[in-house]
C-alpha cells in the first residue's frame, strides 16, 4: 500500500471544483475510505487571474505539466472534449500514471488505444463516472463478479437518454424531448 496517493486533477470547472473540494473538505473521509492518504497535489486551470473559492497551492494553467509531474501519483482529467483530454490522459499512461475520467467523448473515439496503453503500461484508466451518472457499474462488473461470466446487460444507463426517453413516453415528440 502506498504510504499516499498525490492527485494531479486537469480541469477545475464545474466538476473539477466539485472533486477539488470534495478531496479538500473530506480528504479524512476519503483517505480512510482509501486506505491510504488521497492529496491534491495539482490542479490545472483554463484561467488562473479567474477567482477561485479553491486554495491549491500548485495551481497552474499548464494541464500537459500536470500530467506528466513527478510529485503526482493519479491524474484525475475532467477537462472535457476530444483534445488536448486525449493528448493529456495519453501522456499520465505513458508516464505510469492511473487516470479517472468522465470525458465520453475521448472515450468513444479513443478509448479502446487508450485502454490498451494502459494495460501496457501495467496501469489503470478508469473512466465510471463516464457513464450513469457515476452510478457504479462498471466497477462491480469487472471487479466483484470476475468469477462469473457476464455475457450480456441491457440497459438504458445514460441520464441524458432516460430524460429523453421518459418525455418520449408521455407523447412528446423527439424534437420537443431535446429542447
Amino acid at each position: 500500500m502506498k504510504q499516499q496517493v498525490r492527485i494531479g486533477l486537469l480541469g477545475v470547472g464545474t466538476v473539477g471544483q466539485a472533486v477539488a473540494r470534495s478531496l479538500i473538505e473530506r480528504q479524512d473521509v476519503l483517505s480512510r475510505a482509501a486506505g491510504t492518504p488521497l492529496i491534491l497535489q495539482r490542479a490545472a486551470v483554463r484561467d488562473l487571474a479567474r477567482p477561485r473559492s479553491l486554495a491549491v497551492e500548485r495551481l497552474t494553467a499548464d494541464p500537459a505539466a500536470v500530467a506528466i509531474a513527478d510529485d503526482v501519483d493519479l491524474v484525475i482529467e475532467l477537462v472535457g472534449g476530444e483534445e488536448p483530454a486525449r493528448t493529456l490522459i495519453a501522456s499520465a499512461l505513458e508516464r505510469g500514471r492511473p487516470v479517472v475520467t468522465a470525458n465520453k467523448r475521448v472515450l468513444a473515439w479513443h478509448g479502446p488505444q487508450l485502454a490498451e496503453l494502459a494495460a501496457r503500461k501495467g496501469v489503470e484508466l478508469r473512466y465510471e463516472a463516464a457513464v450513469g451518472g457515476g452510478i457504479p457499474l462498471i466497477a462491480p462488473l469487472t471487479d466483484d463478479l470476475a468469477a462469473n461470466r457476464v455475457l450480456e446487460l441491457r440497459a438504458i444507463i445514460n441520464g441524458t437518454c432516460n430524460y429523453v426517453l421518459t418525455r418520449m413516453a408521455s407523447g412528446e415528440r423527439l424534437e420537443d424531448a431535446l429542447a
